[in-house]
């Protein structure tokens, strides 16, 4: 088991090599040539800055048992299709049970913004939002080890 992070834009890579050291979990943070991540324990993985580079070679990487961190609906169900467990930076974890309806969400998103409309934007981070996800992400290690 591994840890794969999206990590262009996630901004809990703190907690994610924290949990990862506990743990003692090999963590690899994916990210394009416009980033720079050195942590002193995660491998870094530098892709070209082509669009979605980062998420094919995230999602070629994954293998069963994984766990997979990141904020795109897509490369989540990808990965879900591999095996993997997956999670959001919020703590959202993703499931085959939840998958479709937030791609489906997503889709719906979309069409409304290419018509000219104007969907909501995401509320500005919190202490919470970390929180959340620290206890999630935990939870998620525990079951993703048993």
């Amino acid at each position: 088991m591994r840890i794969l992070v999206d990590a262009d834009a996630c901004p809990v890579k703190d907690i994610i090599v924290n949990v990862a050291r506990e743990y003692k979990i090999e963590v690899f943070m994916f990210m394009d040539t416009s980033h720079i991540i050195e942590d002193g324990y995660s491998k870094t993985i530098v892709v070209g800055k082509g669009r979605d580079s980062v998420d094919f070679a995230l999602v070629n990487e994954a293998k069963k048992g994984d766990i997979v961190v990141t904020q795109d609906y897509g490369v989540a169900a990808m990965v879900l299709s591999k095996g993997t467990y997956a999670i959001n930076q919020n703590g959202l974890v993703y499931t085959n049970q939840n998958i479709d309806s937030l791609l489906m969400q997503r889709y719906v998103s979309f069409k409304v913004r290419e018509s000219g409309g104007k969907t909501s934007n995401p509320k500005k981070r919190t202490h919470l939002n970390n929180l959340n996800f620290e206890k999630n992400f935990k939870r998620l290690v525990e079951q993703a080890i048993k």
